[in-house]
């Protein structure tokens, strides 16, 4: 039977933490994190942040990042620039077997977000994951779809809850009908009613008024542990304390001792450079420091690095307490003002992506955006503002845009973003010169 439990809040979670121990190394399996559509392993930095800071060794936490990692319109036909399902877990296969042979492991741990659980799905259904996997964690997967039948969606489409990949994927596998397969332990996690991709309703897919076939419930797996996290995101069902502190009560069987980031006294961060998920070769990362209150650079650059083959760059080591201007440089694109408020930790996955210019911006004096990639923007739920302006520009009732843009006009000046209480200052740059400023949160 089908195992729901509800959390109305961190509040017991709190109280419990003091009783939790340390993981010892036999405890700690290795954990690979799989992102979601369109997404990549830099989602998973406060994640990964959190199990540290509850002792979770660095090296046995790996975050993966698909190549194109967008879907097919419809998977059974090749798409440029697109996966396939086939494709995505074929990828997680060998990435799951490259971690079991560095670390000596029997097995690891998969926590995927959205998309990403397919692929976990099909690994541990299809391609000999229910020996290498011992448990699959799921946040915020549309294991039933995103739609059901709809006119004019595609039904070859993995999003599709009657197509043949997700039809494949819940066909029951035991007499009590259960959709996953053992004897992997399986939790799947997701929100009350808040995530753009389990509604009954198409507003978020373009077909407002029309019903989807789907419910809330719709990420849930019977035979799985289900667990409902009251007004969490899409995002957030993978990416918020709340999530976290599911995830590894699943894992160790105990409370973390903290939901809090711990910071660390030695900083030091390197990520990739890249598009698509791919190296951009010849590219340029310069590193600036910043006055916290205007974006002003502190100075020349405190780090500059060509991007090489593999896309990597760094290691940086950071000042605590310090926001960042990460500058990306690269043909074909615009140069890209990353501002980041400061890092308590330490980070691998601290990837840069350059932005295009779209055509109706070109004629702008300016473009700055406001980005939270592991969650949205909820005016109901949230507090923030963007230039002053509350809620953002573009932000809706419930939790279903991630980013904001203004077009300031004049000179070069301070923009400041907020977001339940972390605060990113930056600076706007001229369109005309072909710059682009990003305000990316972290939290």
């Amino acid at each position: 039977m089908t195992n729901r439990r509800d959390f109305l809040g961190l509040s017991g979670s709190l109280l419990l933490s003091a009783c939790a121990t340390t993981p010892s190394m036999t405890d700690t399996p290795p954990i690979v994190f799989v992102h979601g559509n369109g997404d990549t392993a830099a989602l998973w930095q406060t994640t990964i942040w959190r199990f540290e800071s509850n002792g979770w060794p660095r090296e046995r936490l790996h975050a993966i990042d698909l190549p194109y990692p967008l879907a097919r319109d419809d998977d059974g036909r090749p798409q440029p620039g697109r996966t396939s399902s086939a494709e995505h877990m074929a990828f997680l296969k060998s990435e799951v077997e490259k971690v079991l042979q560095a670390t000596g492991a029997r097995q690891v741990v998969l926590v995927a977000n959205s998309r990403g659980g397919y692929a976990v799905r099909n690994y541990i259904q299809n391609g000999g994951g229910d020996r290498t996997v011992s448990h699959a964690i799921l946040g915020g997967v549309p294991n039933h779809g995103v739609w059901h039948e709809m006119a004019g969606m595609n039904a070859g489409s993995e999003f599709a809850g009657a197509g043949p990949f997700l039809r494949a994927l819940n066909a029951p596998k035991n007499a009590n009908g259960d959709e996953v397969t053992g004897p992997v332990k399986w939790l799947t996690i997701r929100s009350d009613g808040n995530d753009k991709y389990a509604q009954p309703d198409g507003l978020w897919i373009g077909k407002r008024g029309v019903p989807t076939g789907v419910t809330f419930a719709g990420p849930e797996l019977k035979g799985a542990t289900n667990v409902v996290i009251p007004r969490v995101d899409h995002r957030e069902t993978s990416f918020s304390p709340a999530a976290f502190e599911a995830t590894w009560r699943f894992i160790t069987g105990q409370p973390p001792r903290t939901l809090a980031i711990v910071p660390e006294e030695r900083i030091v961060l390197s990520g990739k450079v890249g598009d698509q998920n791919l190296p951009l070769p010849g590219a340029r990362l310069d590193i600036f420091a910043t006055d916290p209150a205007s974006g002003e650079r502190r100075g020349g650059a405190v780090h500059a690095q060509v991007i090489g083959a593999d896309g990597r760059w760094g290691p940086f080591q950071a000042q605590p307490g310090m926001p960042y201007e990460f500058v990306i440089t690269a043909p074909g694109y615009a140069t890209t003002h990353v501002y980041r408020s400061a890092f308590p930790r330490s980070s691998n996955v601290i990837h840069m992506r350059p932005q295009r210019i779209a055509e109706a911006d070109r004629s702008a004096p300016s473009l700055v955006i406001l980005d939270r990639p592991r969650g949205y923007f909820d005016p109901g739920r949230d507090r923030m503002a963007f230039d002053g302006q509350t809620p953002p520009p573009g932000a809706l009732p419930g939790a279903g845009v991630s980013s904001s843009r203004i077009r300031p006009a004049g000179p070069s000046r301070a923009v400041v973003g907020e977001f339940n209480g972390e605060r990113v200052v930056g600076r706007s740059w001229p369109l005309a010169e072909g710059h682009v400023a990003v305000l990316e949160l972290t939290y």
